[in-house]
C-alpha cells in the first residue's frame, strides 16, 4: 500500500520504542539489528522516496526528513542508517531510465551505501570502466545488496578530472571492518574497496547529473518535484535529522531523569525542585527548539522552490549549508547543557542520555558538519566571492 506523509509520519513513531529498546543492541553489533530491518522491509519503508511510478511510496522531503528525525528518538544510529538507505534510492531516481531499470529490476528500492568522496578511479575500457579505490564511510554496508561509489575518470589525456558514480553488486567488492568508534556505533559506516573491478556502461552514473546543477536524466521519467532537487543541501539536512531528533530525546530524557532523582549530599531534595535544574531544562529546550525552527525553514525553502519550478543557483546555496551546521551545533549544545546538570549515573552504559551525547559528538565530525567550513563558505558566497569547484554546494 503506497503511504501518505501522514502514514510515514504514524509508522516512524510506532518504530521508536523498538529502537530504544535495540540500541545498545545496535552499539554492540556495530550494525543496525535485522530486527530493525525486517521491521522497514515489512512496509516497504526502504522505498519511502522511490517514485510511486517505480512501485514506491513517492514521498517527498518533508517526509523523508521528519521520518528520520522520529527514528532519532529511539537510536540515532538507526535513524542515521534507515534514512540514508531510503535516501541514496533518491539517488538511483536521478539516473536514466536504463540505470534505474537496472537497479530496481526486481524490486521496488535496493540497499545502497553511497560513500560519496571519490576516492577512486574509474578508467574507460571497452563497454564501461574498471574501477580501483578505497571509500570510507559507506553507511549501512553490513545490509547492503549494492554499493555506490565515486570516482575520478582516468582518461590519461591530462585533462580535468571528472566524477563519476559506479554501481556494483556488494559481493564484487570488499567490506574492511574498521567501524570500532565511540559514537554512532550502530551504522557500520566500514569502508568499501575494489581493485581493478570491471563496471559496465548502464551501471554508471555521471557526478554531474547526481549532483542536479543543470538537471537530472530522471526529472524526464518522473513527475515528483523531489526529484530534481539539488544533491547537496538535500544531504545535508537529511543527515542533521538525526542530531536534532537526538536532542529533542535527550532533553526530553533529562526532564524525565531530574522529576526521578534526589540529589546526593542534600536533605532529600528533589532534582526537579532545584531552580537551576529549572533554568537549565528551559535553556535545552529553547535551545532544540531554535534549531528545530532553523532545520524546517530551511527545508520549506528548498520544498517551495523546487515545487513551484524554480531552482537556487549553486552559488546562493551557502546558507543551505550554514543551516544544517547550525542545527547540528545548536543540538549539540541542547544536549550538553542538559547533561552537565544531569549527574554522573547518566554515563552508565544503561543510560541512553549518554549514547545520545557520544553520537552527537561523532556526527559533529561529518564533513558538512564542520562550523568553520559551512560558516567560512557561507560568509564567502554571501560577500560575492566564487566558490571553488570542491565546494559541497
Amino acid at each position: 500500500m503506497t503511504w501518505t506523509h501522514e502514514d510515514a509520519m504514524t509508522w516512524a513513531e510506532s518504530m521508536v520504542p523498538a529502537l530504544a529498546e535495540r540500541a545498545a543492541q545496535a552499539e554492540q553489533l556495530r550494525e543496525v539489528p535485522q530486527d530493525t530491518m525486517d521491521d522497514c522491509e515489512a512496509v516497504d519503508a526502504f522505498a519511502l522516496v522511490v517514485p510511486e511510478r517505480s512501485g514506491g511510496h513517492g514521498l517527498g522531503f518533508r517526509s523523508l526528513t521528519e521520518v528520520g528525525r522520529i527514528l532519532a528518538h529511539g537510536c540515532m544510529s538507526s535513524a542515521w542508517t534507515v534514512t540514508f538507505l531510503m535516501l541514496h534510492n533518491w539517488f538511483i531516481a536521478r539516473g536514466p531510465k536504463e540505470f534505474q531499470d537496472a537497479i530496481w529490476s526486481d524490486k521496488t528500492h535496493a540497499m545502497i551505501p553511497a560513500p560519496l568522496a571519490p576516492t577512486g578511479t574509474a578508467r574507460p575500457v571497452d563497454g564501461g570502466y574498471v574501477m580501483t579505490g578505497r571509500w570510507q564511510w559507506a553507511t549501512g554496508v553490513m545490509h547492503a545488496d549494492w554499493v555506490m561509489v565515486n570516482c575520478l575518470i582516468d582518461r590519461g589525456d591530462g585533462g580535468p578530472p571528472e566524477g563519476l558514480f559506479c554501481m556494483a553488486p556488494i559481493e564484487d567488492v570488499t567490506v574492511d571492518d574498521v567501524w570500532h568508534t565511540s559514537g554512532m556505533r550502530g551504522t557500520g559506516s566500514n569502508d568499501v574497496v575494489a581493485n581493478d573491478l570491471f563496471v559496465p556502461d548502464v551501471l554508471t552514473l555521471a557526478g554531474a547529473d547526481l549532483r542536479g546543477d543543470d538537471g537530472v536524466p530522471g526529472a524526464a521519467i518522473h513527475p515528483e518535484p523531489f526529484i530534481s532537487y539539488p544533491m547537496t543541501p538535500v544531504l545535508v539536512n537529511v543527515a542533521a535529522a538525526p542530531a536534532l531528533g537526538g536532542a529533542e530525546a535527550a532533553v526530553d530524557g533529562f526532564r524525565d531523569h531530574a522529576r526521578a532523582r534526589v540529589l546526593p549530599y542534600s536533605m532529600g531534595q528533589r532534582q526537579a525542585d532545584f531552580a537551576g535544574t529549572q533554568i537549565r531544562l528551559s535553556d535545552a529546550r529553547a535551545t532544540v527548539r531554535a534549531a528545530r525552527l532553523v532545520w524546517r525553514d530551511s527545508i520549506d525553502r528548498l520544498c517551495d522552490t523546487y515545487d513551484d519550478g524554480r531552482q537556487i543557483k549553486r552559488e546562493d546555496r551557502g546558507e543551505f549549508r550554514l543551516a544544517a551546521a547550525h542545527v547540528v551545533r545548536l543540538s549539540r549544545s541542547a544536549v550538553n547543557t542538559a547533561l552537565e546538570g544531569a549527574g554522573a549515573s547518566v554515563y552508565f552504559e544503561t543510560s541512553p542520555l549518554q549514547r545520545i551525547q557520544r553520537d552527537i559528538e561523532t556526527i559533529k565530525g561529518h564533513v558538512v558538519y564542520d562550523w568553520d567550513r559551512a560558516a567560512q563558505l557561507a560568509g564567502k558566497l554571501e560577500l560575492g566571492v566564487e566558490p571553488a569547484p570542491t565546494d559541497m554546494l
